[in-house]
């Protein structure tokens, strides 16, 4: 793939605060019309990292080229190329929702059309609608088509269904869908792993100010090639896990068996079930989620940087 492919391309980046290292030398590369997701524990340098990528921090080391652009050195071209949509963009209550973007539209010398933006975020129907009485899933619809706006190539979306319901949150993974299918790359921070797994065709994680892993969610869950059974505890749920291969947790309510041998240690268990009559309820098998990676990840990366700190 040749650098014109590339949205993003980061190489060695670094920012300290003091004696504090926030980020610790990251490479990372964003494809065009690609969603990339970006995750990590609070403080461990996603947000800092995200703002060198706008242009709204310095880096004090390394190399960053966004759309051909260096943020740091960047003017008016580049901004115009970018949307970035926050956790909370605070637009005018007592406007209405066409008033809104015509005035942030203005803004930009070639703006998208006002009627492709309205139909993109599914916000036709509520133009002529004030700010102030739209629902909170079609505030955040608002948030993303004044990041739209400009018609921008890269759009930057941080958290964006903090809060909603599971309607509202599947309603917003179809608006990034769409935003993709124009062609836009979108750089995603978010906290919800599900949220990731579904829209994310790359993503890293960054902990303690270092990428530990980057891929796609597929490959990220790969990692863990071990499998999970549980099923409701039963005063012989003892005797059904006995000999079992892999790491058997026999908690008060569940019993879970982390095996890469599923079909195995599932056999086993129910056969001795069925001979004993007993009913395991609640039973259920999976492989290993993005969230399950995350937390292995994150835990594994803090437990490091406690050994290194005694």
């Amino acid at each position: 793939m040749t650098t014109s492919d590339r949205a993003i391309e980061v190489t060695g980046l670094r920012k300290r605060y003091g004696s504090f290292e926030a980020v610790r030398g990251i490479d990372l590369h964003v494809d065009r019309a690609e969603v990339f997701a970006l995750l990590g524990p609070n403080g461990a340098g996603k947000t800092t990292t995200v703002e060198i990528l706008e242009g709204h921090r310095d880096r004090d080391g390394g190399a960053v080229d966004v759309l051909g652009h260096d943020p740091q050195r960047a003017g008016s071209a580049f901004r115009e190329q970018i949307g970035i949509v926050l956790q909370s963009t605070g637009v005018e209550p007592y406007l209405t929702v066409e008033e809104t973007l015509r005035q942030f539209g203005g803004l930009y010398p070639h703006p998208r059309p006002l009627d492709e933006i309205l139909e993109v975020v599914g916000l036709t129907e509520q133009r002529s609608t004030r700010v102030r009485r739209l629902s909170g899933g079609q505030q955040r619809r608002l948030d993303v088509a004044v990041g739209l706006s400009g018609d921008p190539d890269l759009l930057f979306l941080d958290e964006p269904t903090m809060g909603f319901d599971p309607a509202a949150r599947r309603q917003a993974w179809d608006l990034v869908r769409n935003l993709q299918s124009l062609g836009k790359t979108v750089f995603l921070t978010t906290h919800y792993m599900d949220e990731a797994q579904q829209l994310a065709d790359r993503l890293a994680i960054i902990v303690a100010g270092e990428i530990v892993v980057e891929g796609t969610p597929g490959e990220l869950m790969g990692r863990d090639h071990l499998s999970t059974i549980e099923f409701g505890a039963t005063p012989a749920a003892a005797g059904l896990i006995a000999g079992v291969l892999g790491e058997v947790a026999l908690g008060e309510t569940t019993v879970t068996v982390r095996t890469d041998r599923p079909t195995h240690a599932l056999a086993m268990i129910t056969s001795r079930a069925e001979e004993r009559g007993i009913e395991l309820e609640g039973l259920t098998v999976a492989r290993a989620s993005l969230e399950d990676v995350y937390l292995q990840l994150a835990a594994s990366e803090a437990d490091d940087a406690a050994g290194s700190a005694s």
